[in-house]
């Protein structure tokens, strides 16, 4: 017990105030407890081979003879990528044949959407990489309508420096983000 002052009356023994404290304490040490949570794990940690969020690893091939939608509609890589040059948002003469084989694949699952992500590498400010990653996408976007693909089937969107490949810091992992990626999804029944 605690002795406490108890005005012109005197000392006297509070068992209540020893409560207090101890359950100020108790709630102090559960709060401080719950705010050390563990930290998420960063996209592919669960799944490595996936290169976006709700995608599944596929081989080398891009696929199987299986139907290629998973549990979400989405897949994770019949198409393949292409990659862009430093600070450019030309479409080189290697990615074309890429984009026919893409376009290809599209014509022949016309139920299918495309979402084309442009990505830059960690150089830059956000707003530039922003921008870049977008013009990248448009790119995309344009060629493939070129070959045909209705513009209706089509997305575009732009992670700037964000979800990069890879994390070192030197030329041959900054080439590997710069890049659009093409993730396809099933049209919604209409």
């Amino acid at each position: 017990m605690i002795p406490v002052q108890h005005g012109r009356d005197g000392w006297v023994n509070s068992s209540s105030t020893l409560a207090k404290a101890i359950a100020i304490a108790s709630v102090w040490a559960v709060l401080v407890i719950a705010g050390c949570s563990k930290k998420p794990a960063p996209v592919g940690a669960e799944n490595p081979g996936a290169n976006q969020i709700g995608e599944t690893p596929t081989g080398a091939g891009g696929g199987s003879g299986e139907d290629p939608f998973g549990p979400g509609g989405h897949i994770g890589g019949p198409l393949s990528d292409i990659h862009f040059g430093y600070n450019d948002s030309t479409i080189q003469d290697q990615d074309s044949s890429v984009l026919r084989s893409n376009a290809t694949w599209l014509q022949n699952h016309p139920q299918t959407r495309v979402q084309v992500e442009g990505f830059c590498d960690e150089r830059g400010s956000e707003e530039y990489n922003i921008a870049l990653g977008a013009k990248r996408a448009q790119a995309g976007k344009d060629y493939l309508a070129t070959l045909g693909i209705s513009e209706t089937r089509m997305s575009t969107i732009s992670y700037g420096k964000e979800l990069p490949v890879c994390t070192d810091h030197d030329e041959s992992c900054w080439s590997q983000n710069r890049r659009d990626h093409f993730t396809v999804s099933k049209m919604a029944s209409q």
